[in-house]
């Protein structure tokens, strides 16, 4: 039973403060941010994360930076994580976690340069929701239950397990109930995943089927998913990955569609029946509208 998580004072980084977020959400310990002392890194009930120079879950100690320069990119949290089992699962279901360990091990320019974008993109891309976090977080030596920054700590800990926790229970849903449209449109077919609505619901159908679609390995064959619409009684559709050839705004005139965003990526349909649903796809269809 871990009483005590420790991990280094100074700046705080996304990736001590995410492991540390985990361990919160599966321990309630004390924070401390400070170095350990030896007789903590022997110690299993002291949490050591991202300091300490060891790699060790039977001691629950979590620091990758002693691991050598060719090792692949890791952080404290994807250590974490693996010391969990839900490792895997985050690295395929949370696009996120790699290019945060590329950041973490390697700096934002390799990690920009592994991405394919330019340097200045990568703080483009900062969050002041995350920069008051890492800030706030860094500015105490002690976290405590109750105090606001551990709570908010707590909160994204428990998401991000019960996101993984639950992802494999999603995919079985879907697996259980979807079915595959391949909608023929000329020469050619949109292959289509279809979750019908019934007596039973997932909380994210958009979320599950794409998980569905990751797992199963279909990333680069499936155009459109149509789901449940949450807010009615009929149905969302949307392309997959940004389809090239689907633009959902072609449809936004069809009586049965009251809804159809304006960049084409989605609309939302009081349709139910199948025949009309894989029609308002076909009708989205456009060749032209990859070139």
């Amino acid at each position: 039973m871990i009483h005590t998580i420790l991990t280094h004072p100074g700046g705080a980084h996304k990736d001590d403060v995410l492991a540390v977020s985990v361990l919160i959400a599966t321990t309630g310990a004390q924070v401390f941010r400070r170095d350990p002392t030896p007789d903590e890194l022997d110690d299993p009930a002291v949490a050591v994360v991202d300091v300490g120079g060891v790699h060790d879950p039977e001691r629950s100690n979590f620091d990758h930076h002693h691991l050598p320069r060719e090792h692949p990119p890791s952080s404290a949290l994807s250590l974490v994580l693996l010391g969990l089992g839900l490792y895997d699962d985050a690295l395929r279901f949370c696009d996120w976690l790699e290019p945060a360990e590329w950041f973490d091990s390697r700096g934002p320019n390799q990690t920009a340069d592994w991405l394919g974008v330019p340097r200045k993109v990568i703080g483009q891309l900062a969050s002041p929701v995350e920069d008051t976090l890492l800030r706030r977080f860094a500015q105490g030596h002690e976290h405590a239950p109750g105090q606001p920054v551990y709570e908010f700590m707590r909160f994204i800990g428990e998401d991000l397990l019960a996101h993984l926790r639950q992802i494999r229970e999603r995919i079985a849903f879907v697996d259980q109930h979807a079915q595959r449209w391949s909608i023929p449109h000329g020469d050619e077919r949109i292959e289509v995943i279809f979750l019908p609505r019934g007596a039973e619901s997932t909380d994210d159908p958009g979320d599950a089927i794409d998980a569905y679609i990751r797992d199963h390995g279909l990333e680069e064959v499936i155009a459109a998913v149509v789901y449940p619409d949450r807010r009615g009684t009929g149905y969302g559709a949307r392309r997959y990955e940004d389809h090239p050839c689907l633009d959902f705004s072609r449809i936004e005139g069809e009586p049965d569609v009251h809804f159809a965003h304006k960049t084409g990526f989605l609309c939302k349909t009081s349709a139910t029946a199948p025949e009309r649903l894989q029609a308002l796809v076909a009708g989205a269809w456009s060749r032209a509208a990859a070139r």
